[in-house]
């Protein structure tokens, strides 16, 4: 003990020192220390670290790209992290990754404010990977996030999901709340930001107009309608979860409206949760976005939205979202526009999706510990939808043998040569209604190539 103290002095007092240690130590203690393995094949990571089980041959389709047992920052020193911690502005035990972008060689995470003591709520890691286990590197930098102490609300605030569109560019939805599921603090507006690629510099911020924010709204999701040759000309969509709305932001006009519809609403028959050995209600409205490619469909293109207490997906014509004058005034005449498509069945609540530029759409489904498809030039029935990844059981609690707990979020990349779907999966509910075992894998990367996975599904194209 008295020598990891020495140790430990002489390293705080030398920098240099300290450098090199942390390029091979992540934390004194033994949880948090990298996993010890070859990445060269990054399918061989399950067999390394879990007693064998048997997939079906798509599942085995999805190698691991990074998982964790618990999250960790990337510090300057060794000396600011201690400082952070022993201050309480970092509490490793209250990081919990959500969202995911990919972009180039980088990974975007996103790891709202959930609790006290998270430091940055965006953050990159390297692709490929060059450990199993990294440390987030935050998003532009340490400077661009806020304390949740001392807000400042030019600053990055509580960051929920991103979105990577075909301008280079990474937009994010800011909700301004921390402690969301505990004593809820709207410490600023919503606001969206975004960032140039290219160069890593914020381009602009918008904050919403306060009669957006409704009594507990929480901005949760953004997907951007745009063209590669119309860049000036974009469309944001953005989701009220809780106060069932869509805010869409228009950059040429540089504001933003508000849009509402009984099918964003919650279904209180799919509000009811049993995970993990937890039951719990979740009265969650419009969630997961999906917009249909451009080249599929060149006369008019669709937003597929659900709600996440639901079993149903549905679709409206984005000219009507991009309408001004229609919304809040109209909004009763255009009702209807809003279109339910078809129905996933029982326990297939879903969180996220994304459509493949071959119009085949993927989404999580939550309740599962699943991944499912739909090939959208097909009909919205139980025939054309196909499960990719769900390890079926006599006893449905038992899904935590699965690879994916809780998939949270899903991106199809916009790789131009092949793509591929990520999905990120955060054993949500226990971090918020239990305890995280820290001694086991709680949070998970994995990839598949589209092509691969659809392959004989009825989610092909014909």
């Amino acid at each position: 003990m008295v020598l990891t103290c020495l140790i430990a002095c002489w390293l705080i007092s030398n920098s240099n020192a300290y450098d090199a240690f942390y390029s091979v130590v992540l934390e004194t203690t033994p949880y948090l220390q990298p996993l010890s393995l070859n990445l060269q094949n990054v399918k061989t990571v399950d067999t390394a670290l879990r007693s064998p089980k048997q997939y079906t041959k798509v599942q085995q389709l999805f190698e691991i790209v990074n998982e964790w047992r618990k999250l960790d920052f990337e510090y300057s020193t060794y000396e600011q992290r201690q400082q952070a911690i022993i201050k309480r502005e970092f509490i490793v035990e209250h990081t919990l990754p959500l969202g995911i972008d990919i972009y180039q060689n980088r990974i975007f995470i996103t790891t709202p404010r959930w609790k006290d003591g998270v430091p940055a709520s965006l953050g990159t890691i390297p692709f490929p990977p060059s450990e199993i286990s990294p440390a987030l590197k935050p998003y532009p930098n340490w400077d661009a996030h806020s304390s949740s102490y001392t807000p400042d609300c030019g600053k990055l605030i509580s960051v929920y999901r991103t979105y990577v569109d075909v301008c280079q560019r990474l937009w994010l939805i800011d909700s301004g709340i921390v402690n969301a599921t505990g004593e809820r603090n709207q410490i600023c507006l919503p606001k969206i930001v975004v960032y140039d690629l290219t160069t890593d510099k914020k381009l602009f911020s918008y904050e919403f107009p306060s009669e957006h924010v409704k009594e507990d709204s929480l901005y949760t999701n953004i997907v951007v309608d745009v063209a590669s040759d119309r860049c000036g000309d974009a469309y944001a969509y953005v989701t009220d979860v809780w106060r069932f709305g869509i805010v869409v932001y228009s950059l040429g006009k540089s504001r933003s409206w508000r849009v509402t519809n009984f099918n964003f609403f919650p279904n209180p028959a799919a509000s009811d949760f049993q995970i993990y050995g937890l039951n719990f209600q979740w009265l969650d409205g419009v969630f997961g976005m999906s917009l249909s490619p451009s080249s599929l469909f060149r006369t008019e293109r669709f937003l597929y939205f659900h709600p996440m207490a639901s079993f149903k997906e549905f679709k409206v014509s984005t000219a009507l979202l991009q309408d001004e004058s229609v919304w809040p005034d109209k909004a009763q005449e255009v009702a209807k526009a809003f279109i339910e498509i078809g129905d996933r069945g029982p326990n297939s609540q879903s969180s996220t999706s994304g459509i493949a530029r071959n119009g085949v759409m993927f989404f999580t489904q939550v309740h599962l510990d699943g991944i499912a498809c739909w090939d959208t030039a097909k009909s919205y029935s139980r025939n054309n939808l196909q499960k990719l990844f769900y390890i079926k059981t006599n006893n449905e609690s038992s899904s935590l043998s699965s690879l994916i707990q809780f998939p949270n979020d899903l991106k199809v990349d916009g790789n131009t040569d092949v793509q591929s779907v990520w999905v990120i999966s955060n054993r949500l509910p226990v971090f918020l209604y239990s305890q995280l075992d820290y001694s086991d894998i709680n949070f998970r990367i994995l990839r598949a190539n589209v092509s691969d996975l659809i392959k004989d599904t009825p989610c092909d194209p014909l």
